[in-house]
């Protein structure tokens, strides 16, 4: 349950929110030496400003591969080459793209929730064998399902209170 919640972190922090942060770009490759590896891996990625990433290549050579790949990635952003220097400006979010990227929050939100769903049926699963083996007596595995119902409800919570965060920090101005 622990993992759903960190890989849902993971997610969320892709998500751009309107300020400039280095992890957006953390998924995004670059062709370096004949295999596909991110930016950070191939240049410095910093915060310039609230609305611009600067990326500095290690090598000149990669400066004209990382432009491509930020303008070939998912996230719509236009890079802008000065020398060795590539600045990213991230243009104002509209209202409508707001509501869309709420709408991929909670959809993130709902996938997580379903993994945290699955660890705890796959947990009363192996409950429900260990019985059978008469492994636990059948007060135990009451107190074990009212265990594992807390753990899920807990888990469920913590995501529900991300995505929250999350939605607040989109719909700022």
């Amino acid at each position: 349950m622990q993992k759903s919640i960190e890989a849902l972190k993971d997610e969320l922090r892709r998500l751009r929110t309107g300020r400039a942060h280095t992890s957006l770009l953390d998924h995004v490759t670059v062709e370096y030496y004949g295999s596909q590896v991110p930016i950070s891996q191939t240049a410095t990625v910093n915060v310039e400003d609230a609305r611009t990433l600067v990326v500095q290549p290690w090598e000149k050579s990669m400066v004209t591969a990382i432009e491509k790949a930020i303008l070939n990635s998912d996230l719509g952003l236009t890079p802008v080459t000065a020398g060795s220097v590539i600045r990213v400006p991230l243009p104002p979010m509209t209202e409508e793209r707001r509501k869309e990227l709420v709408r991929v929050v909670r959809h993130e939100g709902e996938n997580a929730r379903v993994a945290i769903r699955n660890v705890r049926r796959d947990a009363l699963s192996h409950l429900k064998d260990l019985l059978k083996q008469k492994l636990v007596s059948e007060d135990d595995e009451r107190r074990a399902q009212d265990e594992i119902q807390k753990l899920t409800d807990r888990y469920v919570a913590q995501v529900d209170a991300l995505l929250k965060e999350k939605e607040a920090e989109i719909m700022e101005f």
